[in-house]
């Protein structure tokens, strides 16, 4: 064989041994400049150019930055992944009374006490480990093996009773094709999203949902209701919350061993400091604002608050280390898991801190975690890893490098995906106006 023939076929396999490195990186580039062209130019990125990282919080906790859909085209979006029913999601209702009602609804359903918190979601996460094969490791979906959990710890909450295995489904049924399109690894199909609703309806039809809106609220507003905030939005991040701190531990497997609840609690906010829940989230201003530094935003601004940026510019690094909030301060890091108070912070943000420890000590009670994939934000991979009965011997080094191996060529792949699947959803989004429609109606 000539030498040019070998070094051509060296070169080849070079190249294509480099693929997962470059191109997953390339494709994700790639796709937020697609984003950004079928946008238009919308939007004050915060913190960015116009906006320091030093008014971050300040920005957001102005009175001025209330509005939420109206008026931003980025709504059509947020809607579209949010449907059916996405006019009546909490997050996405303008300020007035319609908020009120609707926030105080959500507030009264999670005002959960700590000891029931715990209790509830111990007993949701045994339950589903209960159905795993027992005596031997297995390989696991972390996002996908936590959904069930929220799906019952959530169902209970709302109607007070055990969940059922057929709501049970309709839950992660939902959740699922949900996160799979705001990851924009799949395309979002209705047809599994309104089974959920049509079951709320009959519920709340039939007299035995506890929770509903008062008039003049109507009962398909209510089950629009439940639907968004407790059986997707709330199943959604929590599911992706646990995923995240497990993966963090699955990666890390000295830390995973003797956690008390304080340990817990430090591992949970390391893994939310690193990866928040919260990506960009969008405000519409309702007056002018201006800054300390005589930056003035006029009305109708879109500001994109973006949560990873502002806590990466915090007093902390990119490595996973529980132990530096032994003195760490949130302040100092910029650690807003739950957003900012005066502006709409997640409800849940006093019940969920007790929910997430108390699943986590549940299952490495059970189990010892193992994993080698990489770890985003994002998480479009769902989070592989392997459960380890405690006592028994785990994967080996030569299998957790074939996960390490199989995980960088899937992600070839998923990339592709996501820039095919995002770019057909944005300008099927835009198409459908499904947020500028709706404003443009109820104002005639």
């Amino acid at each position: 064989m000539s030498a040019p023939v070998v070094l051509g076929a060296l070169v080849a396999l070079g190249t294509a041994w480099a693929v997962p490195r470059w191109l997953p990186p390339a494709v994700v580039r790639l796709r937020e400049w697609v984003f950004a062209r079928v946008n238009g130019a919308e939007g004050i990125p915060v913190p960015g150019p116009t906006v320091g990282v030093e008014h971050f919080e300040r920005l957001y906790a102005d009175p001025a930055a209330d509005g939420r859909s109206r008026g931003a085209g980025l709504s059509d979006l947020f809607w579209y992944w949010l449907s059916p029913g996405a006019h009546m999601h909490q997050e996405h209702l303008e300020p007035g009374e319609r908020y009120r009602v609707v926030a105080g609804t959500t507030r009264r359903v999670l005002a959960v006490r700590q000891p029931r918190a715990d209790d509830l979601t111990t007993a949701a996460t045994r339950r589903v480990l209960d159905g795993l094969p027992a005596g031997r490791t297995q390989h696991v979906r972390l996002r996908d093996l936590m959904m069930p959990v929220w799906a019952e710890v959530c169902y209970e909450l709302v109607f007070d009773e055990a969940c059922p295995a057929d709501a049970r489904a309709l839950i992660v049924a939902n959740a699922t094709d949900v996160v799979a399109a705001l990851k924009c690894t799949g395309l979002r199909h209705l047809r599994r999203r309104d089974p959920l609703t049509r079951y709320l309806r009959d519920r709340v039809d039939a007299g035995t949902c506890p929770v509903t809106l008062p008039p003049p609220f109507t009962a398909q507003e209510t089950a629009w209701y439940l639907h968004g905030a407790f059986f997707t939005t709330a199943v959604v991040q929590m599911s992706e919350a646990m995923a995240h701190v497990l993966l963090d531990l699955a990666t890390h497997p000295e830390r995973q061993r003797g956690l008390d609840d304080a340990a817990l609690d430090r591992a949970i906010d390391e893994s939310l400091r690193l990866h928040p829940l919260f990506g960009v989230a969008h405000r519409i201003t309702s007056a002018p604002i201006t800054l300390p530094t005589g930056v003035s935003l006029p009305t109708g601004s879109v500001l994109l608050f973006n949560y990873p940026a502002f806590q990466r510019a915090g007093a902390a690094d990119d490595r996973f280390d529980p132990d530096r909030w032994r003195t760490l301060t949130r302040r100092d890091a910029h650690f807003v898991p739950y957003g900012i108070t005066a502006n709409r912070a997640c409800p849940a943000r006093g019940v969920a801190p007790v929910m997430l420890r108390a699943a986590t000590r549940e299952v490495l009670r059970r189990y010892a975690l193992s994993s080698s994939v990489s770890h985003s934000r994002s998480l479009p991979s769902r989070g592989p890893a392997y459960l380890t009965p405690v006592g028994f011997a785990g994967p080996g080094r030569l299998r957790l490098g074939v996960m390490r191996w199989r995980d960088r060529w899937a992600d070839v792949g998923r990339s592709v995906r996501q820039l095919v699947f995002g770019a057909w959803m944005v300008v099927d989004a835009r198409r459908l106006r499904l947020c500028g429609n709706y404003f443009e109606e109820t104002a005639r």
